[in-house]
């Protein structure tokens, strides 16, 4: 289990909610997806377009996202996203997301993820490949 928790806060922008002015479930995931990509730069110190070159992976791809909707967040809001790594397997791991909104919790969401890069046998095919313990160790 890692221990290193990623926080950002944000304004609700009109763009992301509906008519009722209340943010609009999709626009959450994009928020996970975001922070889970920043955490990443802020654990590793390498920016997101640079791990390719540094790692030698296409990225870390999402395979499955979650959420539980608790509170209306809405335009002007302004809440808080805490995200961290809860498991790390050999290729994949698992991001736990928690906004809040007043210091309540409006929003628990996840995602999993797969360390990936091209085969090295066939380049036109994408697999997982084991999560060096460095990168692991960054989230400790």
């Amino acid at each position: 289990m890692a221990s290193f928790i990623f926080r950002r806060r944000l304004t609700i922008e009109w763009g992301q909610c509906d008519p009722a002015g209340i943010v609009f479930n999709s626009r959450f995931f994009e928020m996970f997806d975001t922070s889970s990509w920043l955490m990443f730069e802020a654990a590793l110190g390498v920016k997101p377009q640079d791990l390719a070159g540094t790692f030698g992976i296409i990225g870390i791809a999402l395979v499955d996202a979650r959420a539980n909707f608790l509170k209306p967040v809405r335009f002007g809001d302004e809440i808080e996203i805490a995200s961290r790594v809860s498991e790390f397997r050999r290729s994949s791991f698992d991001v736990e997301h928690k906004i809040t909104l007043g210091g309540t919790l409006a929003v628990d969401g996840g995602e999993s993820r797969v360390w990936t890069a091209r085969s090295k046998h066939d380049p036109h095919k994408i697999g997982a490949m084991p999560i060096p313990p460095e990168v692991i160790a960054k989230f400790g």
